[in-house]
């Protein structure tokens, strides 16, 4: 059973006139023969998908794969298409793949998650850049021209520009641009200091360290400052080397039991 693709021409060139064919589809029965009827109309509405798709050419995604993306969104247009509420099918058609188009694209190709809104103004952005570069040459078009073509703060299109940079991610791996050694991005990254968690543990105890009694804090700084043995500890101070060890052992374990309930 043939589709009639008459003479009759819609807004869109490429568009067939497939209304008498949504008419019968939607009173025929689930089955081989209405398949059949549907993939006719599919088929008849593919150049039409392959046309949206060309608009997505230079985002970073083959042809061919924008090519099945736009397919899918126009067999879901068919199947939801209603005939009955009186608009054309491609006043519906063209939102429905355009929208899985630019669904591809936001749950597939970008490498870092970016925003609905930042992406849409680095779309803008992209469009303005492309439109400035048929009249600008030999530079880029600047933060103010881009924002007074699309109509946009220069806060935008400062966010925007900055998307276009999201779109990819570079490897760690890489070597960096000019480098002749072999020296890439993860030998620029930093490491943690082990040295920070000393500046909080000296930090946390600092105070409870002051409100000792004058002897035991001189006791603590022989010992952990000074670097004093406990017996040379008890001969400067006159003690036994066990009542400097009962000491040392008293204010460090006051002085943790201070600082983790100061903590919780």
């Amino acid at each position: 059973m043939q589709t009639r693709t008459s003479a009759k021409r819609h807004p869109h060139d490429d568009a067939p006139d497939t209304a008498e064919a949504f008419r019968r589809l939607t009173s025929m029965p689930a089955g081989p023969e209405r398949d059949a009827l549907r993939d006719e109309i599919v088929e008849a509405w593919l150049p039409m998908a392959d046309r949206l798709a060309g608009r997505f050419r230079s985002r970073g995604e083959s042809f061919e794969d924008l090519r099945q993306v736009a397919a899918l969104g126009l067999v879901k247009a068919v199947d939801r298409y209603d005939p009955e509420r009186g608009n054309a099918f491609e006043s519906y058609a063209v939102p429905t793949i355009t929208g899985e188009v630019k669904r591809h694209f936001r749950d597939h190709m970008w490498t870092l998650h970016v925003p609905r809104r930042v992406q849409d103004l680095r779309n803008r952005v992209r469009i303005a850049g492309q439109d400035l570069s048929q009249t600008i040459s030999g530079r880029r078009p600047t933060v103010t021209e881009l924002a007074e073509h699309a109509n946009m703060s220069e806060e935008d299109v400062r966010a925007g520009l900055e998307a276009l940079e999201s779109f990819t991610a570079l490897s760690l791996d890489a070597e960096l641009p000019g480098s002749e050694d072999g020296y890439s991005l993860s030998d620029a990254l930093g490491s943690d200091d082990p040295a920070l968690d000393t500046v909080v543990d000296r930090e946390s105890v600092k105070a409870r360290l002051a409100a000792l009694p004058e002897r035991e804090r001189a006791i603590l700084y022989m010992r952990f400052f000074g670097d004093m043995t406990q017996s040379r500890i008890a001969e400067e101070l006159g003690i036994s080397q066990m009542h400097v060890s009962r000491l040392i052992s008293r204010c460090c374990g006051r002085v943790r039991e201070q600082v983790m309930r100061d903590v919780a």
